[in-house]
């Protein structure tokens, strides 16, 4: 019996035979077999609070051989369970390619250099110099696609760098390739020669130009080389003074690179390295010519037996499907880098899709929500589908006391730079930037809520809008105002966001079609089988008309068939001869009858049935069907007194 006043423990331990019993809590701290550090992290031992040890003196301790079967049971299924792990692990590396192969168009380097995570850049192969200029950036670790890029670009591979807006491309390509033009100096003791440049880069825009013209500037301190900038919107003149000065780089737009080369102020010669920025946009909106151009006279180059090749980088934010084509067929073999992050959302950015039903006023949605955005001290960009529309929203914002600059083609382009200075100033005077899709790349801005006014009309407009704002890891915010029109386009794409995939290939208009295609579908189908019905009905009343297989039945019947059909046609040859006109057939050149008189050369032969001569008499009888001929008189007739001939 237990005394009142005394505290036992029942334990409940299950053991491998699955039987429960129970047993007096056992003083465990005193068994040395539970300090084991195998059993320690596995079988962990539990506290009760509110119980206290029983005394050794009042109960006697069980067996412990007993007391530990269920322990050492549990722990030999931990055991078995953590080796099936590692088994399993070990077979899906097994199944998985070592080194990810040469597969089509870099995919495998691609997958190769996803494994591999970088702690900083010393890592990446840069040298001192070049590490200088980063630190001064205040830049330690690099982003998945500098991790990527710079060592393919340092092996002189040409490659495609594909990565979201704002990750860091353009370190990606100027690092590397400020390293490879001082080890070309230090190899080949080639120094910088005025009007022959070593590395160009190419960019749609002045304003990229201006931006890429920059991070050079903040390199070339530590580096030691220099670059300058040659753009559209600026004059000749200048331009051509700081051609003639020695330099290593140049950056600059297509059009006016190509204006100073046919000027004289540029060479091919010494061209080694050659980077597209913002590709997509140079071979998607109208660039391809005088990229074709600019890239004549380098292929011609290094075709040539003791011609000089040349190494290409190419970087962009999208890399749809039509883009890829056309970079295939001008750089074949080049290597496409991509990040996990390409043509996905970016994940420091927050979405809002504002569905409108059509009875709102849209200017005052936007109101409603820029307001509150500039309450909060906020720099956003307003998106518009056109020059129109966008004005709209500037004049609109106007009346509303709110200060915007405008940032469209229309807009000069010295006006668009100073709109930019204050767009970005501390000041806050200007906090709202009202712009077209030409704000929507290549352009680095810090600003912190996109507004979309008009939905784009494709994924690849809309992941280019968004990626103005949360660049570098920074936060953003993106609203989207959502008419009618554009819901269904909206919708794949925020199901797309939500499901973190890729937003390729999403447009309105094959949105529509796919939307389309089954009713398109349902139509044809419908049609087959309206025209297999026609048919099998044609062919059955074709198979009812035919006669019987007997010839003996179907004798009579013919006749019959055969006496209907004289009939029908001697009463249609009747009334068609009461109802005919005479016809006129001319006949060439013959002998002159007996019952024909003479007539003169206009004269002609005509035909008529008798029933034509009795109803101008006045004759009701039945018209015969033997025919009759006719002589015609004509002016120089002899036998104009006698009238017509009669019938024989």
């Amino acid at each position: 019996m237990v005394r009142p006043g005394t505290k036992t423990l029942l334990n409940l331990s299950i053991s491998s035979s699955n039987l429960l019993t129970p047993h007096k809590f056992p003083p465990i701290p005193k068994h040395p077999f539970l300090k084991s550090p195998s059993i320690s992290p596995i079988a962990p031992s539990r506290v009760f609070l509110g119980f206290k040890p029983l005394s050794s003196s009042t109960t006697t301790a069980p067996n412990p051989v007993n007391e530990l079967e269920p322990i050492k049971h549990s722990i030999l299924l931990e055991r078995l369970r953590s080796r099936h792990l590692k088994d399993s692990g070990r077979t899906h590396q097994a199944k998985a390619p070592p080194n990810g192969g040469h597969g089509e168009g870099g995919k495998g380097l691609e997958r190769e250099e996803k494994r591999r995570s970088f702690s900083g850049f010393e890592e990446l192969g840069l040298s001192e110099e070049v590490m200088g200029a980063v630190r001064e950036l205040g830049i330690s670790v690099p982003t998945e696609i500098q991790g990527i890029g710079v060592p393919a670009v340092l092996e002189g591979k040409s490659v495609v760098l594909g990565s979201h807006t704002g990750s860091g491309k353009t370190l990606a390509y100027m690092l590397p390739l400020v390293q490879l033009l001082r080890q070309h100096e230090a190899l080949n003791g080639m120094v910088m020669k005025p009007r022959r440049p070593r590395a160009v880069v190419l960019c749609p825009t002045r304003e990229l130009c201006e931006q890429v013209f920059r991070v050079a500037k903040s390199i070339c301190h530590h580096a030691r080389f220099r670059s300058i900038m040659v753009s559209g919107g600026g004059r000749l003149r200048p331009q051509e003074d700081s051609l003639n000065v020695p330099f290593d780089m140049l950056v600059g737009t297509p059009g006016r690179v190509l204006q100073h080369i046919e000027a004289g102020n540029l060479v091919y010669g010494d061209i080694k390295y050659l980077v597209l920025d913002e590709a997509d946009t140079m071979f998607d909106r109208g660039f391809g010519p005088d990229i074709r151009k600019f890239l004549g006279p380098l292929k011609n180059r290094a075709l040539n037996s003791d011609g000089q090749g040349f190494q290409t980088v190419l970087v962009s934010a999208t890399m749809t499907r039509a883009v890829q084509k056309l970079v295939d067929e001008e750089f074949q073999g080049i290597v496409y880098l991509r990040t996990s992050t390409l043509h996905k959302k970016i994940a420091s950015a927050r979405h809002d899709f504002i569905k409108l039903s059509g009875a709102e006023n849209k200017l005052e949605s936007l109101l409603q929500v820029l307001e509150p955005s500039l309450a909060k001290g906020n720099r956003v960009m307003v998106f518009c589908n056109t020059l129109n529309s966008s004005r709209a929203v500037d004049h609109f914002l106007g009346e509303n006391q709110i200060y915007t600059v405008n940032y469209h083609g229309e807009v000069p382009a010295e006006e668009r730079v100073e709109n930019l200075k204050k767009f970005k100033s501390e000041d806050g005077d200007c906090p709202t930037l009202v712009c077209t899709d030409l704000a929507a790349r290549g352009l680095d801005l810090d600003v912190n809520h996109v507004i979309m006014f008009d939905f784009p009309l494709n994924s690849i407009d809309y992941l280019h809008r968004t990626g103005r704002t949360a660049r570098m890891g920074a936060k953003g915010k993106v609203t989207s105002l959502v008419a009618k029109k554009d819901q269904l386009l909206a919708n794949l794409i925020e199901e797309g966001i939500r499901k973190n995939e890729s937003l390729e290939s999403l447009t309105l208009d094959s949105v529509r079609r796919d939307i389309a295609r089954p009713n398109i579908n349902q139509l044809k189908g419908r049609k087959r089988v309206l025209v297999k019905l026609s048919n099998q009905k044609n062919n059955s009343s074709i198979s009812s008309a035919k006669p019987a297989t007997s010839r003996g039945k179907a004798a009579p019947t013919q006749t019959a068939k055969r006496r209907t059909v004289v009939a029908k046609a001697g009463i249609k040859s009747a009334s068609s001869q009461t109802k005919r006109a005479t016809t006129v057939i001319k006949t060439p050149k013959f002998t002159k009858p007996s019952s024909f008189t003479s007539t003169s050369k206009r004269g002609s032969l005509g035909v008529s049935f008798q029933s034509h001569q009795n109803k101008k008499s006045g004759s009701t009888k039945t018209p015969a069907s033997k025919l009759n001929l006719v002589a015609f008189r004509g002016r120089s007739s002899s036998t104009a007194k006698n009238g017509s001939l009669r019938s024989s």
